[in-house]
């Protein structure tokens, strides 16, 4: 395993990211444009560093768990990135979830520097990445995994290769999203359902996630509502822009999409009421007629 590794974005996952990679014995090197976010991770053991072109010059394999394609870019190839002082032969492990088409563009832009790339999109949310247990969907060259070896185990429980050049992890990650959102947006539909009849709110959420109707949505996001909660985990603009990515890949083949162009209009419609960086359960916030649970 390389010593030296850095990692940019210390949000929800990445943050967690990087202390399992520190407690795999790794160096790791940090970057956020939230200075005091990388100096407290520093001050824990690790090194802060100015730029992602400071964070490439000590490091062989920087993963990037930035929001989304425009930040990626950025860190690679805007002023400060790393693309640039990265040494032929390390690897850049992305880790957003992006269009499955711009992931490949990027894989075919950094070999023409000398980089190996792999595409690898994580899901699990932050209890799971800062214990290691999150799943990554990762998809590359055979030479570029060489590069990057055992981090990718450091990291997460569940590490999917899903083919030998990027896109197909993306893809994957994009298909998992379209469950989430969709789960999501079902979940908050049956608990205003509920509160419109008049049912107990907690007493329905007790009796669904121990019958068949259950997801893990609903039991994770249904009891944000119940505890009115909605400080962001995952923010509604997130599936905003996940359900997007789900249509477009869709669309560029003319395949039908029914309930998740049902799901991103809900998303959408939260997103413009006022509650686009509230947790994602906000979506039950369109409902009519409705009396939300209110904080203890």
């Amino acid at each position: 395993m390389t010593s030296n590794v850095g990692v940019i974005g210390l949000g929800a996952m990445g943050k967690g990211m990087a202390g399992s990679l520190r407690r795999a014995g790794c160096q790791v090197h940090v970057f956020d444009v939230r200075t005091e976010v990388a100096q407290a991770f520093a001050a824990e053991g690790g090194v802060a560093c100015a730029s992602p072109a400071e964070l490439a010059a000590h490091c062989d394999v920087i993963v990037s768990v930035v929001v989304n394609a425009a930040q990626t870019e950025s860190v690679l190839f805007g002023e400060g990135g790393c693309a640039a002082a990265m040494k032929p032969g390390s690897a850049f492990v992305m880790c957003s979830t992006v269009d499955p088409s711009w992931s490949m563009s990027v894989e075919a832009r950094l070999a023409a520097l000398g980089i190996f790339y792999i595409d690898a999109p994580i899901s699990g949310g932050a209890a799971k990445a800062s214990s290691g247990e999150m799943t990554m969907m990762t998809s590359g060259r055979p030479e570029a995994y060489a590069v990057v070896g055992s981090l990718l185990d450091a990291m997460a429980a569940k590490v999917y290769r899903l083919g030998d050049q990027a896109g197909a992890g993306s893809k994957v990650k994009i298909i998992n999203q379209l469950l989430a959102g969709v789960h999501i947006a079902a979940a908050a539909e049956a608990m205003a359902l509920g509160l419109r009849e008049g049912v107990d709110p907690a007493a329905l959420y007790e009796v669904i996630t121990h019958s068949a109707g259950n997801s893990w949505m609903f039991e994770n996001r249904m009891a944000h509502v119940l505890a009115a909660d909605y400080t962001p985990l995952s923010a509604v603009d997130i599936f905003v822009k996940d359900l997007g990515l789900v249509l477009d890949m869709a669309r560029a083949s003319k395949f039908p999409l029914p309930l998740s162009s049902t799901a991103h209009q809900m998303f959408m419609q939260a997103s413009t009421a006022g509650f686009a960086r509230e947790d994602d359960s906000a979506v039950i916030k369109i409902f009519p007629g409705i009396e939300l649970p209110k904080k203890p």
